[in-house]
């Protein structure tokens, strides 16, 4: 039986509808259960906003009973707003009470076709080999398959469509209260480390409150010496950044690389002994260098003066 996808929603309509359109052309989505988790909303404005994205989902809810579009299709309305921390890791323990493993979306994470085939093959490949802990669907890299194959190990995890297994999760998974308590244990070559020496500064999201989710299950990750299989290309793309608009205002400042197609084919896997490369970290945080933004003749004119601006602001 495939895996079950669990999708988080809140108040945006058109990504919500792409997301699902994506996954309904998935190869196994027929034979998928699926779970949606609405948030409710702050106020009188995001609460239309979050009603419009309930409509859209009792629309699907409709189509996907008349044309068997998943196996099952089911939503929890949150009654409040319970923030996306709460809701993502609720919906994550809900879902692992009662299946082995979960595949993760938020409402702006669109699939490739082969994206549910490659999530379920990695789940079996690797269902016994705990130091694998996390499947992602993103890729920061762009590798060759011919030099590289198709997948990796990496300790980075990437919070753009992935998954896990209940036993992992349950395992290692902590909603860290404070920075201190997730720094617990770890040293400063340790924070270096995470941090690919400066270029990746993740754990600046500690000092949010509340702590976002994903640095948490990035650190259990690292403090479990675990491993992340990770396409060599992307089998998603994330349509919500910069309000959707893929930084399109700003193109004549800067691209973002990050911002590709997912692939249109099958992926190859196979079972191996899983290794971080070290080949495979440089290239990632040379790639993570400011976020994967990279900057025209012009956005580097303009930069320094924006920065100067922010520094006095802050």
């Amino acid at each position: 039986m495939p895996s079950p996808v669990a999708i988080f929603v809140y108040n945006r309509v058109d990504n919500t509808r792409a997301t699902l359109r994506a996954l309904l052309a998935n190869t196994l989505a027929p034979q998928t259960d699926v779970f949606v988790f609405s948030d409710g909303g702050k106020d009188e404005q995001s609460w239309k906003q979050v009603n419009a994205v309930r409509r859209l989902l009792r629309e699907v809810a409709e189509e996907v009973a008349q044309i068997h579009g998943f196996q099952s299709f089911s939503v929890v309305e949150r009654k409040e707003n319970i923030y996306l921390e709460r809701n993502i890791t609720e919906g994550i323990a809900e879902v692992l009470s009662q299946h082995e493993t979960v595949i993760v979306l938020e409402d702006d994470i669109v699939t490739s076709p082969y994206y549910l085939q490659y999530m379920n093959e990695a789940f079996a490949l690797y269902r016994d080999v705990p130091q694998v802990m996390h499947v992602a669907g993103f890729t920061n890299l762009k590798l060759s398959q011919s030099e590289w194959g198709d997948f990796y190990f990496t300790p980075h995890m990437s919070g753009w469509g992935w998954g896990t297994w209940r036993d992992r999760w349950n395992q290692h998974f902590r909603h860290y209260q404070t920075e201190a308590e997730a720094l617990e244990g770890m040293t400063s070559a340790d924070m270096d480390a995470m941090q690919y020496g400066g270029v990746f500064p993740c754990l600046k999201s500690l000092k949010k409150n509340p702590i976002p989710w994903d640095i948490c299950w990035e650190i259990a990750i690292y403090k479990a010496h675990g491993l992340c299989l990770t396409p060599a290309q992307t089998m998603v793309r994330n349509i919500g950044l910069s309000s959707g608009t893929h930084f399109r205002a700003f193109r004549i400042l800067q691209r973002y690389e990050f911002d590709r197609e997912p692939l249109q084919r099958p992926l190859q896997l196979k079972k191996v002994a899983p290794a971080a490369n070290p080949e495979i970290e440089r290239l990632f945080a040379e790639a993570i260098r400011d976020w994967g933004i990279r900057y025209t003749w012009l956005g580097k004119l303009v930069r320094p003066i924006y920065r100067a601006l922010k520094r006095k602001k802050d």
